[in-house]
């Protein structure tokens, strides 16, 4: 059976969107499904728009998203010697010819076109003169004048186009630069690429290129066109529907599993499952199941998932994607068994990782003071500086303050005072944490560890004391 060779090919003239990754991840999927190859070509021929910070952030952005390539990165401003090649091809074949008609002269063969009720196109006056190269003129692809090209797709069916239709479309410009439809056929021929999965706007280019591969007397790869991603009022996807950078996303703390995981079900499904891991995305994915209709970016949606990913990954996983979260914020965060307990108490509450790394403030601050207005007069009370150092004491006196043994503390100091559990955690979580919102109160006394339990407890009596003086 022959090795499926997918590829993704940006063009480096902005950042990597979510339309781009989506893309990237489903030639990725499906040639990890199938143990083939995944090649990285860079489309650069716009040399106005191209740049080498583009180039670096589509590098950085599949870097995180943990798409590795087979082949490449190819650039195709490196390979003007292979499209040259395949030019004279075509020339030699009878298959394409010179052409000097100015744009404007084209451009008034299109007015006229329109104007007699045509589709606006050249209309084939150089085809048969057999004019010789010049500095002027371009090549353009003889295309046959009558019958059908259909475009067998494996997501949206056969599609037809009348070749009556097709002008003669230019292949090389007049300054010997080649163009899009020409150089993405050749680089496809050269790199063995047999299967082409692509946004769907590329539908109109593919006759033309399947001209291009007949005329060439090479196969047809497998086309694949999937539908585009809309935002939520159901129009082109964009920045004001959250549409940024791929690394954005990163930025904002979202998990790599998480973001592909739902890049994969914009357009692709598996049953009903929502939730898929790396491996099951490539065991599962095929191109059957992706829809024909077009799908919607939904950033809450997203948000919910990368949730449910936080919560499956284990602390080993978070630890080093939540450090640069921390040192952002000025926490001097190791990985470490602390912030192994860190995480551990914050992974089940926390939808991004820098969510996380806003509920671990407490976890690192030397001092929580001050404390929230509102919590302080609420709960640091005169009455709380005497339940505050009860437990205090009961605490220093455990060998280690496991959630068991904090039970047999806070159950004496219910006791000896005759208040109730809430009565006494609602103090000392303000105590530790600075505020009346954090995880369970057993679990920070067992993260924070004895010596700074003791030390807080310390200072939210002081605290109490010197209000009331």
């Amino acid at each position: 059976m022959e090795t499926v060779i997918t590829r993704f090919p940006p063009s480096p003239t902005g950042y990597l969107h979510v339309g781009g990754a989506r893309t990237a991840l489903f030639n990725w999927l499906y040639a990890r499904k199938h143990n083939g190859k995944f090649v990285l070509r860079i489309e650069d021929t716009d040399t106005v728009r191209s740049t080498q910070a583009s180039v670096d952030a589509i590098f950085e952005a599949m870097d995180w998203l943990e798409l590795d390539w087979d082949e490449g990165p190819y650039y195709q401003t490196q390979r003007f010697d292979v499209y040259r090649e395949y030019l004279q091809r075509l020339l030699d074949s009878g298959d394409a010819y010179y052409c000097t008609c100015t744009p404007e002269e084209v451009e008034a063969m299109r007015r006229k076109a329109k104007a007699e009720g045509g589709k606006p196109k050249y209309d084939g006056r150089c085809r048969e003169r057999g004019l010789p190269r010049s500095d002027n003129a371009v090549i353009r692809f003889k295309s046959p004048l009558s019958g059908t090209t259909v475009v067998e797709d494996v997501i949206k069916g056969d599609i037809v186009f009348q070749n009556s239709e097709q002008d003669d479309f230019v292949i090389c410009r007049s300054d010997g630069t080649p163009t899009y439809n020409f150089v993405v056929v050749v680089d496809d021929i050269t790199m063995g690429i047999n299967t082409v999965i692509r946004g769907d706007d590329h539908v109109m280019n593919t006759p033309k290129q399947i001209l291009l591969y007949r005329a060439l007397k090479s196969p047809l790869p497998v086309f694949g066109h999937v539908p585009m991603v809309l935002g939520k009022d159901k129009t082109r996807l964009s920045k004001r529907h959250g549409a940024m950078s791929v690394t954005a996303y990163r930025d904002m703390g979202y998990l790599p599993d998480a973001f592909i995981n739902y890049l994969a079900r914009l357009g692709w499904s598996h049953g009903d499952q929502e939730f898929f891991t790396r491996q099951e995305l490539v065991d599962k994915f095929n191109l059957e199941h992706i829809g024909r209709s077009a799908s919607v970016f939904d950033p809450d949606k997203l948000t919910a998932l990368n949730a449910d990913h936080i919560r499956a990954a284990s602390v080993g996983q978070l630890a080093p994607r939540v450090l640069p979260f921390l040192a952002e914020k000025g926490y001097d965060a190791a990985d470490d068994d602390y912030l192994a307990g860190v995480i551990g108490s914050l992974h089940a509450r926390s939808k991004t990782l820098a969510e996380m790394a806003d509920g671990a403030r407490f976890y690192y601050l030397a001092d929580v003071r001050p404390y929230d207005p509102k919590a302080a007069k609420k709960f640091l009370k005169p009455a709380a500086a005497g339940v505050l150092s009860l437990l205090a004491r009961e605490l220093d006196a455990l060998a280690d303050l496991a959630e068991k043994t904090q039970e047999g503390a806070f159950k004496r100091v219910m006791d000896e005072t005759g208040l109730g559990f809430g009565k006494i955690a609602q103090p000392v979580r303000v105590a530790l944490t600075g505020t009346t919102v954090s995880p369970g109160i057993f679990e920070v006394i067992e993260v924070l560890g004895k010596e700074r339990v003791l030390d807080r407890l310390k200072r939210a009596v002081a605290y109490i004391e010197t209000m009331g003086a």
